[in-house]
């Protein structure tokens, strides 16, 4: 068993061929997800690995951040590996605890807390995870079947497709960003809802421009009358899985035409026409927390899932004054 710990050491065949054939895979993953994470100003990535007889049997790819200022950077420095990491058929509880033992050794006097943001079901290897310092935070997400727009359309709730019909057919229109000025009037939209509303980090414009310029990922629009109204930062893994990982829409300035469901529905329609089977929302809050996002969600007809978080804290007191210190700048903004 050899421990790998930087992008050099890992072929990207065996890469490639890793996130091809995990039954825990996702877009964020892959070579192309790391690189994105490399080409950002902000976010320093990391992988680690195991290979055993020169294979590769698991695989963990994130990144570092931190926001703001020298203080704000210092209490937000966090480790967040969205999806979860590959596993296969070979892994077995020791590659996986050597893995996640290098990771807190490596990250821990690097960030305050290592988080896995799971997109798939790791329940069968929770033990192993706590085992070496990763307890379990429940979280839910929505899956949705996007085999055909047929299916997608017939799980629709009777308002959501209303309000999608309507929307349409009084002249909004669902298209791919064409120019950098789509890019930042999208921006705009999802600046001002996550300074009102949300009240969490937003990454800046060079996020979503760079993203957009990768195969496989785009920033879908919602058009009116020339005008950007509402969008999706739109993720795909090959022909699996369709992902929304940032929505927004001016939904009180055009109240009739219903951007933000137009925007979901922009991504789930996408993953049709690309041919997968399903749509991922990228999450829908705490079991135990109303959340309204969470209802919103729910009528495009999905299916509720807790996949939860695993959460490794590297440095408890600095993890605290920084919860209290972001819980203190949202109720001031």
């Amino acid at each position: 068993m050899k421990l790998l710990t930087h992008y050099s050491q890992i072929p990207s065949d065996q890469w490639d061929a890793l996130v091809g054939n995990s039954p825990v895979t996702s877009w964020f993953q892959t070579r192309e997800a790391y690189n994105f994470f490399d080409s950002l100003s902000f976010t320093e990535p990391f992988v680690f690995g195991v290979s055993d007889n020169n294979q590769i049997v698991c695989l963990t790819v994130g990144y570092l951040q931190g926001d703001g200022g020298w203080l704000k950077q210092k209490l937000s420095r966090r480790a967040i590996i969205i999806g979860g990491p590959l596993l296969t058929c070979q892994t077995t509880e020791a590659h996986l605890s050597s893995m996640l033992s290098a990771l807190r050794e490596n990250l821990r006097k690097r960030c305050i807390y290592i988080e896995t943001r799971n997109l798939n079901d790791y329940s069968s290897w929770k033990s192993v995870f706590e085992a070496n310092g990763f307890s379990y935070q429940a979280h839910l997400n929505f899956h949705l079947d996007s085999t055909s727009l047929d299916v997608i359309n017939s799980n629709l709730s009777r308002t959501r497709k209303r309000h999608i019909h309507v929307g349409l057919r009084d002249g909004a229109t669902l298209e791919t960003a064409s120019s950098d000025n789509d890019i930042n009037e999208f921006y705009k939209i999802l600046l001002d809802l996550y300074q009102t509303k949300v009240k969490k980090p937003l990454p800046p414009p060079e996020f979503f421009h760079k993203l957009h310029h990768l195969d496989s990922a785009k920033i879908l629009v919602v058009r009116y009358n020339s005008q950007v109204i509402g969008g999706m930062a739109y993720v795909c893994l090959n022909k699996k899985v369709g992902y929304e990982w940032y929505v927004c829409g001016k939904d009180e300035a055009f109240k009739n035409l219903y951007p933000s469901e137009l925007a979901t529905y922009a991504g789930i329609k996408a993953t049709a026409d690309k041919g997968c089977p399903r749509f991922d929302f990228m999450g829908a809050g705490k079991p135990d927390v109303e959340y309204g996002v969470r209802n919103f969600k729910a009528l495009f007809g999905g299916t509720l899932v807790e996949h939860g978080r695993f959460l490794f804290t590297c440095q408890p007191l600095v993890y605290s004054a920084g919860k209290l210190f972001m819980k203190i700048i949202s109720n001031v903004k």
